[in-house]
């Protein structure tokens, strides 16, 4: 079967298109993802799905909690003594990457259950503020 272009092929100046018509993209329908709201609504539904449109969603800041942490390895860097304050250093949490030298009475907002295990394994003890502060929330207590 002959195409369409082929039939004005040689009887025309502009083959079936007229004067001024296919310089541009104007033909196609613009250029590129032109018209991607407006004519070209199916290609955007069959291959860009969520082109458009929030996805997510972003925390309010006052309600993110980012803990200042620091590892047992680091501890014997930073430490003279054999008791360390870690809130007074700006420490929030203790975690428990890499080795540990030697024994210290760590004063902490909070511990991991593995820097807990490694400190007391290497003779030392540590107490987090809300061992101090007497909150329990293990268990909730019907009233």
């Amino acid at each position: 079967m002959v195409s369409r272009t082929n039939k004005f092929r040689g009887r025309s100046r502009y083959h079936g298109r007229g004067k001024k018509a296919g310089r541009g993209a104007g033909k196609r329908g613009g250029r590129g993802r032109a018209g991607i709201g407006k004519h070209k609504v199916m290609f955007r539904n069959k291959y860009l799905p969520g082109h458009w449109g929030m996805h997510g969603f972003n925390r309010h800041p006052s309600l993110r909690k980012v803990n200042v942490s620091i590892n047992v390895s680091e501890l014997s860097q930073i430490s003279d003594g054999d008791e360390i304050n870690l809130t007074e250093m700006g420490y929030d949490k203790l975690l428990g990457k890499g080795p540990i030298s030697r024994s210290f009475k760590i004063t902490v907002g909070e511990a991991s259950p593995r820097a807990i295990a490694k400190v007391e394994a290497a003779g030392g003890s540590v107490s987090t503020e809300s061992e101090e502060d007497g909150e329990d929330w293990g268990e909730w207590e019907e009233e």
